[in-house]
């Protein structure tokens, strides 16, 4: 059985990507200060790869309705996530699949119409 997901906007600010740096330990400027994202050749400050992923695993945890559910999670990350002044929005959506023993999410995440991960794939328990 097949199931559509509904799709989802998550908004991204910068104080989120400084509260994640606190957490995670990485404060690379690339997530911090315009000036040094663009001199390595970004359009400015970019979320981190790993808070855009935590987004998606929010969104299947979320979908599914508690916790522990999700067994494995992986994707590629395929662009950055820009997040100018304002603040950006990633979209997610997606679909979940029984195949054999296992639930499988697959998403798609986009920002500005881009996809920003690639081949995300969960496996939920059965």
């Amino acid at each position: 059985m097949r199931t559509e997901l509904d799709t989802r906007t998550f908004r991204v600010t910068r104080e989120d990507l400084v509260a994640y740096a606190a957490a995670s330990g990485d404060h690379n400027p690339i997530h911090q200060d315009d000036e040094v994202a663009r001199s390595v050749g970004l359009p400015g400050v970019i979320a981190h790869g790993m808070f855009t992923m935590a987004l998606a695993a929010r969104y299947v945890e979320e979908w599914v309705g508690r916790r522990g559910e999700v067994l494995t999670l992986g994707a590629k990350f395929t662009k950055p996530v820009p997040v100018p002044p304002e603040g950006a929005e990633v979209e997610i959506s997606g679909t979940c699949e029984d195949q054999g023993d296992d639930r499988v999410v697959a998403l798609t995440v986009s920002c500005n119409g881009e996809q920003v991960l690639g081949r995300f794939k969960a496996t939920l328990r059965a």
